[in-house]
């Protein structure tokens, strides 16, 4: 029987797209795109921030001279969240209403800038009995670390948890945890899972 609803956070909840953060990063950087996204892979700033180890005013530091540009600390946060879109993918009374019957866990691989942003600007996250974020725990999925993170939070067996998150590695990592693991495709196609798991009231 299925307790704890797990939930990823981008592109299960909240939509995003990297490419509204680069096309406004390349007017003010001159590298070309390929090499703009080449020098933040190999310089692996990205992973050290959503795993805490990087500090916000440092990461957009070490950004700006990994990129030869220059920003304002504000400047620079609000071209980073400018990734996610105004609605939500799944319904906001969703997710209120499986809060009155479940505990719900939110389980992100994500930085202190982007959650600022979002805790901000989408209601929906007050539903959420607990928050498990990659750069609080100090691990990213499929990190088996982070899976146990939620699973403790949850309180419950893993078996008993269900989780959805948009990327399938991470889906498998959840499920090498034991926990009841689906790919996110869409809200249809996830309210069928539910039903099928017998959480109804929604």
């Amino acid at each position: 029987m299925i307790k704890a609803l797990i939930f990823d956070l981008g592109n299960v909840l909240v939509p995003f797209d990297f490419q509204r953060a680069y096309d406004r990063l390349t007017p003010l950087c001159r590298f070309p795109l390929d090499e703009i996204r080449e020098r933040l892979r190999s310089s692996g700033l990205v992973h050290r921030f959503e795993t805490g180890q990087v500090a916000p005013k440092d990461f957009v530091a070490e950004f700006g001279r990994t990129l030869e540009i220059q920003t304002t600390y504000d400047e620079f946060c609000d071209l980073w969240s400018s990734i996610f879109l105004s609605e939500t993918l799944i319904p906001e009374a969703w997710i209120e209403s499986f809060a009155r019957s479940y505990t719900l866990v939110l389980l992100s691989n994500t930085n202190a800038i982007h959650f600022e942003m979002i805790r901000d600007n989408y209601p929906l996250l007050r539903h959420f009995r607990h928050l498990v974020l990659s750069h609080e725990v100090g691990a990213k999925k499929p990190d088996a670390r982070i899976y146990r993170e939620a699973i403790a939070k949850a309180g419950c067996a893993p078996g008993e948890c269900f989780f959805a998150d948009d990327i399938l590695l991470n889906v498998e990592g959840a499920r090498e945890q034991g926990m009841d693991a689906i790919q996110f495709i869409s809200a249809e196609q996830l309210a069928h899972e539910l039903r099928a798991r017998g959480v109804t009231d929604f």
